[in-house]
């Protein structure tokens, strides 16, 4: 029969009528059914091998619980951003529950299925594939990598805590040793939940790690030690999971139009639902958050949403971020370091962060950008005739015209062909201790109507950097309206705590360079418990204006009275008609700048 399919484009959703067959197949036709609690990964990678080369396709599942297990899962290689390095996790193979490799105009139809998984794996891999649509699944962990306990009674000298009965221990020679299947914990990073105000926290197992342990009631332990300078408190609840990202929730590889729709991720283990070299995407009605009846509170391993060198039009909307290790929404690309020049158009690069390296960053046809490592500065563009990779750290790239000769070694190589444009809308960003959204792309970006309730860090931050995760790169035309900002940034006080960061890290400032420009911060309302508002660094044109600013009682203490806007080496920035209900007189600090780069109704300090 002609169906219609959504096709998405730069100005928006257009119908196109294509005439391919819209046959259904359902999984319990392989001698599969829902809630057996037996190993459904076999019979559902056979329903998913039925469907190719069947363009219109839909792969039905049946409401119910499927249990997906890593004996029988498909295994490959994938060389992920911002994941494990090469003394973290030498063998990259990834161990994956639902797999789909060149698949075109497919629609997987969960009808409220929950998909289950045992022990540490990829839920779902989407590689080189068109046109594909998954939605109403749930999924979630049997034994979430994610370790929690509800703190009961704290003293210097000793805490109980009760375990959640999801999270699998043993008591060892007087020590808590957490554990699932086939793992261990040997690195442990943790977030301390302070769920009554909404305030989570970095923490440390090394008191509990260095104390004795003894169960007292089921599910329930008393440690005994040094617990002096633990900063928890009884109700609080101690999340805590190892540091190694060996696996991500899911990987989106080399992929035009995927479309995720009422989606619920209850828990993943590893950096989040993970977008690579992939174009057109757009997520609606996503949930990354624990179970309603679940008893937990973290939800995500590290990020929730990761888009690393992606192109096209990435939207999100109307989703819902609650309970993450690290930030729900990070876009950007990868900075590749120049390390040698064989011939006049022939560059040899090098991955420079530890857990980015592995994938092919340029191709033949795309076009780049030659960045100033120390002033994040383009200086020149070009265009890539061939790419190859060399070895897992290094690239060769050839150019169509022989490279300015001002190019040296050390300065970076941008991609500027994979860069998306991004939408963010009607999201609830909460329970995070990190940033809310991350942003680094030239494409157009809105951020309108979405709530961030408080984030740890910024709300928004706005980087670019080749120097530390070399995540290029700059921003072009930035909207940021309709928003609300409650009690954010907390985790960077005393001095950082600022709720939208526009910060480069360009080390060295060069006069009359912006990096970044054309932001507007227009009628969004922030809820304040301090003094910080906004930072900006290198930005040229720059706006807050029509923003309602008022106070927030009864949640963190009030540092020291500071500036709320703190501006650096910026240009064009308009400051004013915004409406003030705060118990201080807000105020702009400018650091290498002059007063009249600056429109504004507030007073002014500048420095040095």
């Amino acid at each position: 029969m002609n169906i219609l399919r959504k096709v998405f484009t730069g100005t928006g959703i257009v119908f196109s009528l294509t005439a391919i067959s819209q046959e259904r197949i359902h999984v319990n036709s392989f001698g599969l059914a829902p809630n057996t609690f037996t190993d459904a990964t076999t019979r559902v990678q056979q329903a998913i091998a039925a469907c190719k080369d069947k363009p219109g396709a839909i792969l039905e599942f049946a409401p119910g619980r499927y249990d997906f297990y890593p004996d029988s899962a498909v295994k490959k290689v994938y060389f992920i951003s911002n994941t494990s390095s090469e003394t973290e996790v030498p063998e990259k193979t990834k161990t994956i529950g639902l797999f789909f490799e060149h698949f075109k105009d497919l629609t997987i139809e969960g009808n409220g299925a929950e998909f289950v998984f045992h022990g540490k794996m990829t839920t779902w891999v989407f590689d080189h594939c068109e046109h594909i649509t998954m939605r109403h699944v749930t999924i979630d962990a049997e034994r979430p990598s994610m370790s929690e306990m509800t703190l009961k009674t704290v003293t210097p000298q000793m805490v109980i805590a009760t375990i959640h009965p999801d999270s699998r221990y043993s008591i060892i020679d007087q020590h808590l040793e957490w554990h699932g299947p086939r793992w261990g914990m040997k690195i442990f990073h943790a977030v301390l939940a302070d769920t009554a105000k909404g305030v989570y926290s970095y923490s440390s197992w090394a008191p509990f790690q260095k104390s004795r342990a003894v169960t007292i009631a089921p599910h329930t332990v008393q440690f005994t030690g040094d617990f002096s300078g633990f900063k928890g408190g009884p109700g609080n609840i101690f999340t805590v999971r190892d540091g190694i990202r060996d696996q991500v929730g899911a990987f989106i590889n080399h992929c035009r139009n995927v479309q995720l729709e009422h989606i619920n991720m209850r828990y993943m283990h590893g950096l989040g639902i993970v977008s690579q070299f992939s174009e057109d995407l757009n997520y609606s009605h996503i949930q990354i958050m624990p179970g309603e009846n679940s008893g937990r509170v973290m939800a995500a391993f590290a990020d929730g949403m990761h888009f690393s060198g992606c192109k096209g039009d990435i939207t999100i909307t109307d989703s819902h971020f609650k309970g993450l290790h690290d930030d729900p929404v990070n876009v950007h690309g990868t900075h590749l370091v120049i390390t040698g020049k064989p011939g006049p158009r022939v560059l040899k690069l090098r991955f420079m962060h530890h857990q980015t390296y592995g994938f092919q960053a340029f191709f033949a046809g795309d076009s780049i950008s030659f960045v100033h490592a120390a002033t994040l500065e383009g200086y020149a563009k070009g265009r890539v005739t061939a790419a190859r990779m060399i070895n897992e750290r290094e690239m060769e790239v050839t150019l169509d015209k022989d490279m300015p000769e001002s190019i040296i070694t050390g300065d970076c190589l941008e991609n500027i062909t994979w860069v998306p444009s991004l939408t963010v809308r009607n999201c609830l960003f909460e329970a995070v201790n990190t940033r809310g959204l991350l942003v680094t792309t030239r494409k157009k970006v809105v951020i309108a109507g979405n709530r961030f309730y408080r984030t740890g860090m910024h709300a928004i931050l706005i980087a670019d950097d080749a120097a530390s995760w070399f995540e290029s790169g700059p921003v072009t035309d930035v909207e940021i309206s309709g928003n609300t900002f409650e009690g954010c940034g907390y985790n960077l006080s005393p001095d950082n705590n600022y709720v939208i960061a526009i910060a480069p890290e360009n080390h060295q400032l060069l006069k009359g360079y912006m990096v970044h420009h054309n932001i507007r911060i227009e009628d969004n309302e922030f809820r304040i418990y301090d003094y910080p508002v906004l930072t900006a660094r290198s930005t040229g044109n720059l706006s807050f204006t029509r923003n309602r600013v008022t106070w927030l009682n009864n949640f963190l203490s009030t540092g020291a009275p500071r500036p709320a806007f703190r501006l650096t080496a910026c240009e064009g920035v308009k400051i004013n008609g915004n409406e003030w209900q705060v118990p201080f007189k807000p105020m702009v600090l400018l650091q290498d700048m002059k007063t009249k780069t600056v429109k504004t109704d507030l007073p002014v300090e500048v420095r040095p």
